[in-house]
């Protein structure tokens, strides 16, 4: 069992998931996700169609945890600076100079929602990596800090035309690529479309109660969970063997129709999302009320953690969405669980 302070946390993490389902309604799995990455303290990736729900999960989270919350749309046009300062001319008709998206708040920014990403340029990737990976940035002759901030980032799936595909290093710098699809409940899309009550999204998001989930104690309070929680050894072992059967899947019998096993894969995930598969299989099985990571939790955050770091192979990656999904549910039977 957890101690006592840990679980008084578990039990405002769950009040503060429950209030998320109440308001996005269909999407219990892509909420549980996103509450693991939360408390993991991890960016996150979202892929799906328009329309589904992807921003308002966002503004339903950053509700919740209070903090600061910024947005900014990817365009063909958007340069680096313009998440750093806008200028324009003032009253008097002289030139002025303004904070932009990423420094308007300072150190209190805890949410930065990147909406299409695909849309900007590689420049601006760039520039979003340091800040993703060291939450810093330097403009003005000064370093900025901010220690709270998580990144959010959607793709367009639908348009093509003028979109920059993200390189491997950028999909690597998020912990999950979380996939929010249309609910399947007849009775929710009823709900969706004909109650009032999610016609109108400010006053939808405006009925989360703010600061359950503290903020700026989540830094702190995911180090203590992660110093809490320790593998087995036989667990340690499982993980080392998800990790290389997602590199060389043939090694451990995995076989996908009309594909050849030995050209399917040309990279596979690295250190450093292995590192947050640990870190996510932790958070799971601290909202599980447990203090021992087990199989079940490897498995509940493998999909979301691994798949968008497995790069396949030119000649099959126009497969990529239906092998993928193939490949990881291979993966996850092939290998054996202590």
């Amino acid at each position: 069992m957890l101690n006592t302070q840990l679980s008084d946390w578990r039990e405002a993490a769950l009040q503060f998931e429950q209030q998320i389902n109440n308001t996005i309604l269909g999407q219990e799995r892509a909420v549980r996700q996103a509450v693991i990455a939360i408390f993991a303290r991890g960016h996150v990736l979202l892929e799906g169609s328009v329309g589904v729900g992807k921003t308002t999960l966002l503004r339903a989270l950053a509700q919740g945890l209070g903090g600061d919350y910024q947005r900014i749309e990817g365009t063909i046009d958007l340069m680096p600076a313009d998440l750093i300062y806008y200028t324009y001319l003032d009253k008097h008709g002289r030139p002025q100079v303004d904070p932009g998206p990423l420094l308007k708040q300072g150190n209190r920014l805890a949410t930065f929602f990147f909406n299409e990403i695909n849309r900007a340029r590689p420049q601006v990737h760039s520039l979003l990596l340091r800040v993703m990976a060291e939450r810093s940035i330097s403009a003005f002759n000064q370093e900025y800090h901010f220690p709270h901030m998580q990144v959010f980032a959607d793709r367009n799936r639908i348009e093509k035309e003028e979109t920059f595909e993200l390189p491997a290093a950028a999909r690597d710098r998020f912990m999950m690529e979380i996939h929010i699809d249309m609910p399947a409940d007849e009775s929710i899309l009823q709900d969706l479309v004909f109650n009032p009550r999610f016609h109108d999204v400010d006053q939808l998001i405006a009925e989360i109660a703010p600061g359950n989930v503290a903020y700026y104690q989540l830094n702190e309070l995911a180090v203590h969970i992660q110093q809490s929680i320790v593998p087995s050894h036989a667990l340690q072992q499982y993980a080392l063997n998800l990790w290389q059967a997602g590199s060389k899947p043939m090694e451990y019998g995995i076989q996908l129709s009309d594909v050849d096993m030995t050209e399917l894969i040309q990279a596979g995930a690295s250190p450093r999302g292995m590192s947050f598969l640990i870190r996510a299989a932790k958070v799971n099985a601290w909202l599980h009320n447990r203090d021992i990571l087990l199989p079940e939790d490897l498995q509940a955050v493998f999909v979301v953690t691994m798949a968008h770091r497995i790069f396949l192979n030119p000649i099959y990656s126009y497969r990529q969405e239906q092998l993928m999904p193939a490949l990881m549910h291979a993966i996850l039977n092939a290998v054996a669980a202590p």
